[in-house]
């Protein structure tokens, strides 16, 4: 797509997002500075991508791909900000790296860093992109997302290393498992010697509006110690909902994973996903 002309798809969502209303084409035109005709493909093009909706009497509106986008950064701004103080205790009280990820379009990227004592030889950049098939991050969010789960097993996946599972109907399972657990587990998948586990963090309608990724280095982590690190990022993850307005863990968790933290449920479920992510 010309430059200019992916530009002035904003333009376009712009004047909609102020005329409630609706605007014919000729408005639009003169609201994005373009002739009719080009404006008119363009819209046609954003009609095909429910970027922009048309009415009966050929009003234009935005579109309900538009606002599904901007209602998730808007939680994903959301549990950055409220999240921040309970990430920043998650990293000191375990003392490894703790990253806050989030859905950016067909994109998984961290969004938020908060460093531990113990040092890990991976140094991930905010905004990079997370393989799907090979981070806990990213095999959390295919097994939550049907549309990325279809994309990862449609083509063959990259072996990063000698542990990365590439296998369709390996990653299918992997990907049923971590839906049924809640919790997603890579053991040197995606970096070797790098140990990493991502829980979702989710919003009042029960929707992964983020994920909590913990690293720690392989060499010494013994089945206690993940535990531990499972444990208290789950607990991370249901304070963050609870600021988030999300009173009752009981009924957005995966099925047959009893809420974070609640006693002796809570830690039963907990151990069972670490046993199940294990196998």
């Amino acid at each position: 797509m010309n430059p200019d002309r992916f530009l002035r798809t904003f333009d376009v969502l712009d004047a909609l997002v102020d005329a409630p209303d609706g605007l014919r084409l000729t408005e639009i035109s003169q609201a994005v500075g373009a002739p009719v005709s080009s404006t008119h493909n363009l819209l046609q093009t954003m009609l095909a991508a429910e970027i922009i909706a048309a009415t009966d009497d050929l009003r234009y509106t935005v579109g309900p791909r538009a606002v599904r986008v901007g209602i998730k950064i808007m939680n994903s701004l959301e549990v950055r900000t409220l999240g921040r103080r309970h990430l920043e205790h998650l990293a000191k009280a375990l003392g490894n790296d703790v990253y806050l990820a989030v859905r950016v379009g067909d994109r998984i990227v961290y969004v938020d860093r908060f460093r531990g004592t113990q040092p890990v030889s991976v140094n991930i950049r905010i905004g990079d992109s997370l393989a799907l098939h090979a981070t806990a991050v990213g095999k959390l969010y295919a097994a939550y997302e049907d549309d990325l789960r279809e994309r990862v097993l449609a083509r063959p996946q990259r072996r990063l290393t000698s542990t990365t599972i590439t296998e369709p109907e390996l990653l299918e399972a992997e990907f049923d498992r971590i839906r049924q657990s809640g919790l997603s587990v890579s053991r040197e998948e995606g970096y070797p010697g790098i140990f990493g586990i991502a829980v979702p963090v989710r919003d009042a309608a029960g929707t992964m509006v983020a994920a909590i990724h913990v690293s720690a280095l392989s060499a010494g982590l013994d089945t206690a110690r993940e535990d531990e690190l499972i444990e208290q990022s789950q607990r991370t993850a249901a304070d963050i909902q609870d600021d988030l307005g999300v009173n009752d863990l009981a009924k957005l968790v995966s099925p047959g994973t009893a809420a974070p933290g609640s006693g002796a449920a809570g830690e039963t479920a907990t151990k069972s996903a670490a046993r199940a992510a294990r196998r």
